[in-house]
């Protein structure tokens, strides 16, 4: 199955004084991925910046920089983006290699070396600024990886575990919530679930990245409406050798499939922010978000299958 996708992203600060010099770093570039193709995408700001530049970070995600040297008291981000998306396919849960195999294929060894996949893997084995390694984090997700479990077998059921002791909740945390914090509220949203996600697995010694990115605002008819739509939504991905990586959403408790948008990933929240800067003046300010992702037929674009991106800048 494949799908095509207009995904627009708006954000709107308005300041209530004057803001001299605005930087800021997106990450709001669909990532080219085996089941994923960025057709045409554009970003536009106003005021337009005096210094604009598109990069890539160490993660392999388009980044674009900007700076706005001149007094404004708005600032108005809108990214476009055209994307394809095609199934995927998951290898069956029983057939995966034993957990306890995993996590020792990635420990250190002395003298021992890793193959490309394993040395990337070792960089979503530690904690990082929002996920932690903790005992009682490893000890509570333990009961869904017995000795000898299929690594995929144990991932499935921390995911559900996860979705059905917590509940879904926008006023329960805020964005630096620590995740020890949601773990024992059991309350939360996308991000929080990935960071519970994430701080068990790696507890546990197992190597999974967090995957920012969009879902579908209007599922198809007879399908439920997925949690974490119209917003920009979390999930994780596990290391799974002789697979790659198998992408679950702990929030909805499914596999990532097509109605999934990857934008892409890292070690946490942090490293995907959609916008971050820091600005000279402004005082206080409110902020505006909308995310709206939208079926399109492939005559809409004038794009095949496999183009290359189309600036649409």
């Amino acid at each position: 199955m494949t799908a095509r996708y207009t995904v627009l992203h708006e954000t709107r600060y308005t300041y209530e004084a004057p803001v001299g010099i605005s930087r800021q770093v997106l990450h709001l570039t669909p990532r080219g991925t085996p089941y994923q193709t960025l057709l045409a995408h554009q970003i536009r700001v106003a005021p337009v910046p005096d210094i604009s530049r598109d990069m890539v970070d160490p993660f392999g995600n388009a980044v674009r920089s900007f700076c706005v040297e001149r007094d404004h008291d708005s600032l108005e981000v809108v990214c476009e983006s055209h994307v394809e998306v095609r199934a995927r396919e998951y290898p069956a849960l029983t057939g995966s290699p034993p957990w306890e195999a995993v996590r020792d294929g990635l420990s250190y060894k002395a003298g021992r070396t890793l193959s490309p996949d394993e040395l990337t893997a070792t960089e979503f084995l530690f904690e990082s600024t929002r996920v932690r390694n903790k005992r009682e984090l490893q000890a509570w997700a333990a009961p869904c990886f017995p000795s000898g479990a299929p690594l995929l077998v144990g991932v499935s059921g921390l995911m559900h575990r996860i979705h059905d002791e917590l509940t879904f909740d926008p006023k329960a945390t805020t964005v630096s919530t620590p995740v020890m914090d949601v773990w024992k509220a059991r309350r939360g949203v996308c991000q929080d679930f990935a960071h519970l996600f994430l701080s068990c697995l790696r507890s546990l010694g197992l190597s999974a990245r967090y995957v920012s990115g969009y879902l579908l605002t209007r599922p198809p008819p007879g399908k439920k409406r997925l949690i974490g739509a119209d917003a920009s939504h979390a999930w994780v991905s596990i290391h799974c050798p002789g697979y790659g990586w198998v992408d679950v959403d702990p929030t909805n408790a499914t596999l990532v499939g097509e109605e999934h948008v990857t934008l892409g990933w890292g070690r946490d929240y942090d490293d995907v922010i959609p916008l971050r800067g820091v600005l000279l003046g402004g005082g206080q300010h409110e902020l505006h978000v909308s995310v709206t992702v939208s079926p399109e037929t492939s005559s809409s674009m004038g794009a095949e299958a496999g183009d290359p991106v189309r600036s649409m800048t």
